[in-house]
Parts: structure tokens; C-alpha cells; sequence
């Protein structure tokens, strides 16, 4: 995709979110539209992905640590074609093939259950290292939120895969600067996260996460390291282009109304014309 339609992408990822959500009228809304930008770059541009063939041995694989955000994940899905996009309506109602949390055994295209905080990280460095034992060139996309890195589970790979030099695997933080219920920096301070993990041995990078010409050329860089993992933290803002959630506090889960779903969704259309 070019930068327009990777923006186009994302602000479509962003609407069928809250298409998905609309049907209980709630969800994790900041984290997902915080991370829309990135799913745009992955799917449309970056990922060797086949949408007809979700389960192709050497494509790529994506491991979103911060489960909850799963909507966003199910929409990047469902507008390449995984499966139908009625199946957005049915997120969180019983019986639904789209559970809140991203799971392997109902979702085409996910590749890792996640949800328990921290353990994405763990599982993503197994598949990075379980494809180089198969001598199999793909990598391995891991997101992780910023409130996420709280968990020590994070750092305990952060150490495997600095040590093993795992190449093969790109992280991502979404540094929205905020986690369920305040700001990270009052709850558990991490501090500088881009120098943390290059001192765990990572090739580490800082760009907006919202600006998604800086995230792919953030990716490309990133891949052209040969002795080291690679971290690109995303400074991104929750609730991004979500016009009932960007400037709300504890916008980490929201309910919303059937009138500021509409007025999210026209903002939107208008980012869309206008790109």
C-alpha cells in the first residue's frame, strides 16, 4: 500500500472496531484505536501474509501481547478478507467466533491466544525461535502495551531473546502512556523503555505510532539488524480518532451511545475523504 492507503487502512480498521463494538456498545476502545496505525503498516504493506491460506508455513506471524485489544485485530482481518466481516457484529455475544481476546482456535489469521499479560512475549520468542530452528525465513511481529511492561515476564524475554540474538522477531510497544485505570508513569513507572531494551541487548527505535510513513520505515530499518532482536516503541495516543475516547481519561474500556458511535464513525469517513 502506499502512505495514503496505509492511512485510509487504518482509519477503516478504526471504523469496523466500532462497527464490531456497536453491537454491545462497549469495549476496549483506547488501546485498539492506539494501534490501528500499526496494524494498517502490517497488513497492508509489511507482513508476507495470505489471507487465503491463513495457516501458510512460512508467512509471518503476529503475536498481539495486549489480547484485550483483539477488535482491532479481528478488524485488520476482516477488511483483508479472512473472514466475513458480518462476523464483526457478533464480538463478546455468546456462541461468537470473535471472542473479546485475540484466540487461535476460532480466529482465522491469529496466530497466538493472548490476554494474560506478559505471556505474548514468551510465546512469540518461541515461535522466533522455533522458525530459525526450521530454517524458515519469516518473522515474528510482537505488540506489547506500554502498562503491559509492568510484568516481569516481559524483561525474562526481553533477556532470552538479547542473548540469543533472535533477529528474526520486531516489537512493538504501544506507549499510550496510559493503562487501565491511570497514566503508567503513576502506577509503575518504566521509564525510558527504548533504553531499557537496548540495554537487554536489543537495536532499539522510538517514532510516532500514529504516523504510520514512520513505523514502516522504523520496520525496515529494524530489518536490516543481523545480530539483534529489534524494539520500535510507538508513541501513540489512546483513543486516537475516536471521537468520544480521545479526550477521555479512562478511556481504556468504554460504553458508548448509538449517537457518539455515529458521530466516531462520520469523523472518520471524514479522515477517509480527506486522505
Amino acid at each position: 500500500m502506499t502512505t495514503r492507503e496505509m492511512k485510509i487502512f487504518a482509519a477503516e480498521i478504526r471504523k469496523t472496531v466500532l462497527y464490531g463494538l456497536d453491537t454491545v456498545k462497549s469495549g476496549h476502545i483506547g488501546g485498539c484505536m492506539s494501534m490501528a496505525d500499526l496494524l494498517a503498516v502490517l497488513y497492508g504493506e509489511v507482513m508476507n501474509v495470505d489471507p487465503k491460506n491463513p495457516q501458510l508455513k512460512t508467512r509471518d506471524r503476529l503475536v498481539v501481547s495486549k489480547g484485550h485489544c483483539g477488535p482491532a485485530v479481528y478488524a485488520a482481518l476482516a477488511l483483508k478478507g479472512y473472514f466475513p466481516m458480518e462476523w464483526m457484529k457478533t464480538i463478546n455475544l455468546s456462541q461468537t467466533k470473535l471472542p473479546s481476546h485475540c484466540d487461535m482456535n476460532m480466529v482465522p489469521g491469529i496466530d497466538m491466544t493472548t490476554g494474560s499479560l506478559g505471556q505474548g512475549m514468551s510465546t512469540a520468542l518461541g515461535l522466533a525461535w522455533g522458525l530459525r530452528y526450521q530454517k524458515i525465513n519469516s518473522y515474528v511481529y510482537l505488540v506489547l502495551g506500554d502498562g503491559e511492561c509492568d510484568e516481569g515476564q516481559v524483561w525474562e524475554g526481553a533477556l532470552f531473546a538479547g542473548t540469543k540474538k533472535l533477529n528474526n522477531i520486531i516489537a512493538f510497544v504501544d506507549q499510550n502512556l496510559k493503562q487501565l485505570d491511570g497514566y503508567t508513569k503513576d502506577i509503575c513507572d518504566v521509564g525510558d523503555l527504548r533504553k531499557k531494551f537496548e540495554d537487554f541487548g536489543w537495536f532499539a527505535q522510538e517514532v510516532n505510532g500514529n504516523d504510520v510513513e514512520e513505523i514502516k520505515n522504523a520496520i525496515e530499518i529494524a530489518k536490516l539488524q543481523v545480530e539483534k532482536p529489534s524494539m520500535i516503541v510507538l508513541h501513540t495516543e489512546k483513543g486516537k480518532d475516536c471521537t468520544f475516547a480521545q479526550d477521555v481519561f479512562y478511556n481504556h474500556h468504554m460504553t458508548f451511545t448509538e449517537e457518539q458511535y455515529e458521530e466516531a464513525v462520520h469523523h472518520l469517513d471524514e479522515i477517509i475523504k480527506e486522505a
